[in-house]
């Protein structure tokens, strides 16, 4: 019989874990929770949870302060929090959080961000250089891309950026992460260089550029690569 994964709750309104317990026991996950700050960390060292979702507005400490000690322990973090104004959310994904849902939501969003997180999880532990999602194909090794097993040209910063992206597919990436790694220290404001680079991406990789569903653009905060889920 296969163990089932862990899930941590973290919420200080009882109700929010009730109903966020009920989905993910549903779902066959093993389901711890904690109402404080002091009881997550403590939970996330004894419980060993493969994902926790987190909220920020904590009693006892800012949320935002548990994302890398929790990362460091090696759990997937997802936030989810009412805090849904950029800058939060820009902050959460800066610190390492996997994801970022806002309240009020939806159930089986909560359960089909934890779904990609694992997936990522997953795939960063693997040797397998290649990401592929539909007809598209990025190979890191080789730096290469390939749509319906043709190589598909691709500028330095096009690729760079697409490569970025996949590194972390199914997550969002920061503008000031993305620009920081393709550009260079200095230009983590330059946010046109983004948007010029997604066009061309989209032009290239896209069946529709005008209706995009492998770029996906998380307005404020960044982009990602989008994985079915």
């Amino acid at each position: 019989m296969t163990t089932p994964l862990t899930v941590l709750v973290v919420d200080d309104e009882p109700a929010i874990r009730r109903l966020l317990h009920a989905g993910l026991a549903r779902a066959d996950y093993r389901v711890v929770e904690a109402g404080t700050a002091r009881e997550a960390l403590t939970s996330a060292q004894i419980d060993k949870p493969d994902v926790v979702l987190l909220d920020l507005g904590l009693p006892d400490r800012d949320g935002l302060e548990l994302i890398p000690i929790i990362k460091a322990a090696g759990a997937a973090v997802i936030v989810v929090s009412a805090r849904d104004a950029t800058d939060q959310k820009v902050a959460a994904l800066d610190l390492g959080a996997d994801d970022y849902v806002s309240k009020p939501f939806d159930s089986e969003e909560v359960l089909a961000r934890i779904r990609a997180a694992l997936r990522h999880r997953l795939a960063s532990t693997t040797s397998d250089p290649v990401i592929r999602q539909g007809d598209v194909e990025i190979d890191l090794a080789l730096r290469l891309v390939r749509k319906a097993g043709r190589e598909v040209h691709l500028t330095p910063k096009e690729y760079g950026f697409v490569a970025e992206l996949a590194k972390s597919s199914g997550k969002v990436v920061t503008h000031s992460s993305l620009l920081r790694e393709v550009w260079g220290p200095g230009h983590e404001t330059d946010v046109e260089y983004l948007r010029v680079a997604a066009r061309g991406v989209r032009r290239k990789l896209e069946d529709d550029p005008a209706c995009p569903s492998l770029i996906r653009n998380e307005p404020g905060v960044g982009y990602r690569l989008v994985t079915s889920y």
